[in-house]
C-alpha cells in the first residue's frame, strides 16, 4: 500500500466524499495489501451510493470472497451482472461473468 497515495486519496475524499473514483481508489489501496475489512468498507459505500459504478462489483465480490463472505460475494456478482447489462457496459459484464464463473468453480471445489 502506498501510504502517500492513500493520504492524498483521503484528502480528496475529505474535499468531496461523493466522488466514486476517489472512494474506489481508497478501497483498491486497502485491497492491494489484503486489508479486506477496510477495502470492503469503501466498496460498500460505492455499492450503496454509486450503484452504476460497474467496476466496483468485480473487486467488491473478490474482497468478500477473500474475507470468507461467499454469500455476499455471489450476491455481488449477480447484482453486478444485472447492473452491467443495464448500463450496457459489455467489457465489465464479460470480466464479471468470467470472475463469477471462476468463483463458482472454486466454491464447487471446496465441497
Amino acid at each position: 500500500m502506498n501510504t502517500k497515495r492513500l493520504d492524498q486519496l483521503f484528502a480528496f475524499y475529505k474535499e468531496d466524499p461523493s466522488d466514486p473514483f476517489v472512494i474506489y481508489g481508497i478501497a483498491t489501496e486497502y485491497a492491494s495489501v489484503e486489508k479486506w475489512e477496510e477495502a470492503i468498507k469503501y466498496y460498500e459505500i460505492l455499492l450503496k451510493e454509486h450503484e452504476t459504478y460497474t467496476g466496483t462489483y468485480y473487486h467488491a465480490a473478490y474482497a468478500y470472497a477473500e474475507n470468507g463472505q461467499s454469500d455476499k460475494a455471489e450476491e455481488t456478482y449477480k447484482t453486478g451482472l444485472k447492473i452491467c447489462q443495464q448500463e450496457k457496459d459489455h467489457h465489465a459484464f464479460k470480466e464479471l461473468q468470467s470472475a463469477y464463473t471462476n468463483f463458482q468453480l472454486e466454491e464447487d471445489d471446496e465441497w
